[in-house]
């Protein structure tokens, strides 16, 4: 049905357009709506839903009491929300039109685009059941040419063994479009003035050339080592292997293999060759996003790279960015595992608004060794539905690859997946260039009295608490540092900057700290000692250990400490490492004692890879019943979120602070205070509430008062009674 025609239907009150004003700009919206959903949803074959899903979600707006509200208001916008339910009959006509299960797919999109996907069944009163058994007290005078339309097919065939999920997901990328839609279509109208902010057309194809400058220009600068040229191996293997089909791929690579770049570079030119529209950069921690964003950016300009996660906010006139982050509508996406994972299995129209845009996509998910062990299953069954039906490639990228393929024994792994490096296992022998010890058991006079007879040590634990113990024992023989998430980013980084230039100087350099020294941070030591953990982590400890290979070979010593290790995820990952260990001497790090780690450490975990019983609720949907509000509460990546603490020692700080006690708008101050924060755990938050040591500022920003609190070598030390170990873990 075209425009004209749909318009010429639609003023039931018979009034010339002039005159029903109101009616035309209902239609024109539902008709846009329509038109853009469909765009969307063409992007995985699916236009004709999307279009149907648009035109359709406001078709309960064609009754005389939304419309009475409307000619006694002063605002005449279609998108104001009001107290009249205008969802729930679009709703109720695709169910009734169609009962096979399309008019219900439907019924779920349409009735949630507000409030968000609803659950098929439950015992309240706000499930997709109920709403379509509800009688509606409202007139209605909706066109009836709006619901003459064909069925739609689905675009792909349906699994029998995996059709519960198949459906419920694309339910989510069809409410996706439909959301995304209808807020770009109500802000054109609302404000034109913000929508002329939104991305402009991009070109790959002019990224892919800026990276290949970018390569050709560090050939020529970095020095001719044997880790360089393999680097170099590592890059030509992921631009060769950018032809192959789309789906899943793996990129083994060490520590220090130059990853980023090659992968960056893989991802281009496979989603040129392959016609995908998007990279999406997939990282665990924020302080490896934060280093790959810039990296990013100083190589494709501001405007081509969204950085997005909890902790990032972008400044006030930057408007662009702002608003690509409701939807991912940028050609280069740098987020955290939280981020992508959680918006799979969310409900609220905020979080799903962007999935539709990570359909067609190359999705790096970088140490993807990290993601969750209670919730991996549901993991893999996102990466696999994504990528055989919403043509996505993934690159599985890691120095530890664990074993998420499949197998006789695991049959839930992920199949078809292609190794991007010709010979990792040659890769890795060449590119050895630590040995590892394992010493067992380590009291801390033991552990100490080895650090201070290195003249340049790195010593990596578990806990905050233990790292900040041996500082405290090492200090007195000078030249110590303490590095942990105690202390806030912009501190940490100026340690860093001592650390390597004391190394760099070849000076005395001694540094504790926990696990976050692991996570991307470019340091490099002659000497490693690492408390017991995942062999992940002790691979990622020993890519800190002759990173350059300047020397012939590094010392990784891995130890237990005598306390014992932290309860749950650390101490599971441990006990299976040291098994490994036992049976790997040699070389614990071997592609082949990786595999069998992953292997025994998975196969332990058993039930508890799908902890939450995810995808449980979602194959008890077997009618068309999802749970999807039940499921997004379950879904945490990390169960208990962090809370912050602002630390105003430095004057940029405390300048900050004064100016929100003043302000009237708070817009932009987390950003700018962001260097300035720690994140601890809600316990000890409530804890420094409760003495008065945190002052809530304009009940948004908690502000260290007791400023003594804070320790210039180790961050803040709340004094801690009777600390849980668990809680501490940093």
């Amino acid at each position: 049905m075209g425009e004209k025609e749909f318009y010429a239907h639609s003023d039931p009150s018979g009034l010339p357009l002039e005159q029903g004003g109101r009616w035309h700009l209902l239609s024109r919206h539902l008709e846009q709506t329509a038109l853009l959903a469909r765009d969307f949803a063409d992007s995985f074959g699916a236009g004709d839903w999307g279009y149907l899903a648009g035109l359709w979600h406001d078709a309960g707006k064609y009754s005389e009491e939304f419309q009475r509200f409307l000619r006694s208001s002063c605002d005449a916008s279609i998108g104001q929300k009001v107290g009249i339910d205008h969802s729930t009959y679009g709703a109720q006509k695709a169910y009734q039109k169609w009962t096979n299960g399309e008019g219900k797919i439907l019924a779920y999109v349409i009735a949630g685009h507000h409030t968000g996907l609803l659950d098929g069944k439950s015992c309240g009163d706000s499930c997709l059941t109920e709403r379509l058994t509800k009688s509606l007290p409202y007139q209605f005078v909706c066109p009836d040419i709006l619901f003459e339309q064909n069925k739609p097919k689905l675009p792909f065939s349906l699994n029998r063994e995996r059709f519960c999920f198949e459906v419920s997901f694309f339910i989510r990328m069809l409410f996706s479009c439909l959301v995304d839609a209808d807020f770009l279509d109500t802000e054109r109208h609302m404000a034109p003035e913000k929508a002329v902010y939104r991305a402009e057309p991009y070109s790959l194809t002019e990224l892919y050339a800026k990276l290949e400058n970018h390569l050709s220009s560090l050939q020529t600068q970095v020095p001719k080592t044997k880790v360089n040229s393999l680097r170099a191996q590592v890059l030509s293997d992921c631009l060769n292997a950018a032809a192959k089909p789309s789906g899943l791929f793996s990129l083994t690579v060490p520590t220090g293999g130059g990853k980023t770049l090659s992968s960056m570079a893989f991802a281009l030119r496979h989603a040129l060759q392959r016609g995908l529209r998007r990279i999406i950069y997939v990282i665990p921690y924020t302080s490896i996003i934060e280093q790959n964003a810039k990296i990013f950016r100083d190589l494709f300009g501001d405007q081509m790279v969204l950085e997005h996660h909890s902790n990032y906010e972008p400044a006030e006139e930057d408007r662009k960015t702002r608003l690509a982050a409701e939807n991912w509508d940028a050609p280069i996406i740098v987020t955290t595992n939280v981020q992508f994972f959680e918006s799979l299995y969310a409900c609220r129209s905020s979080r799903t608004r962007k999935l539709h845009n990570i359909a067609k996509s190359v999705i790096v998910l970088d140490e993807v060794q990290t993601l969750p062990s209670e919730l991996l299953l549901p993991c893999l069954e996102g990466i696999r539905e994504l990528a055989l039906h919403y043509q996505c490639s993934f690159v599985l990228c890691s120095a530890t690859q664990p074993a998420v393929g499949y197998r006789d024994d695991f049959h839930d792994g992920l199949q078809n997946v292609r190794e991007i490096v010709h010979d990792s296992h040659s890769l890795y022998e060449q590119m050895k260039r630590v040995r590892i010890c394992h010493l067992g058991v380590q009291s801390d006079q033991e552990l100490i009295g080895r650090l201070i007879q290195c003249s340049q040590v790195l010593c990596i634990v578990n806990t905050r608490e233990h790292a900040r113990t041996l500082f405290e024992q090492i200090q007195p023989a000078g030249n110590a540092f303490h590095l942990s998430a105690s202390m806030y980013p912009l501190h940490r980084s100026r340690k860093l900057k001592e650390i390597r230039e004391a190394l760099s100087g070849r000076n005395c350099c001694r540094v504790v700290s926990t696990q976050l020294v692991e996570a991307g941070v470019d340091i490099d030591f002659p000497v490693v000692y690492r408390s017991i953990a995942g062999l992940d982590s002790i691979a990622q400890a020993a890519g800190r250990c002759n990173r350059e290979g300047l020397l012939k070979f590094g010392q990784v010593f891995v130890f237990e400490p005598e306390e014992g290790l932290p309860p749950g995820h650390f101490r599971h990952a441990a006990q299976t490492a040291e098994g490994v260990i036992r049976r790997f001497p040699e070389d614990i790090l071997s592609l082949g004692a990786v595999e069998e780690y992953f292997k025994e450490y998975y196969w332990t975990q058993g039930e508890r890879l799908d902890k939450k019983n995810i995808l449980e609720l979602i194959r008890q949907g077997v009618k068309g019943d999802f749970p999807f509000r039940t499921i997004a509460e379950k879904f945490r990546v990390i169960p208990e979120e962090t809370k912050p603490v602002i630390v105003p020692l430095e004057q940029e700080a405390c300048e900050l602070v004064e100016r929100i006690r003043r302000a009237d708008s708070l817009s932009g101050f987390s950003r700018k205070l962001q260097k300035y924060t720690v994140q601890i755990s809600p316990f000890y938050w409530d804890r420094l509430v409760k003495t008065g040591s945190l002052e809530i500022v304009q009940e948004v920003f908690p502000i260290l008062r007791d400023l003594h609190l804070y320790d210039e070598n180790v961050g803040l030390c709340p004094d801690y009674q009777n600390p849980d170990p668990e809680r501490l873990i940093g």
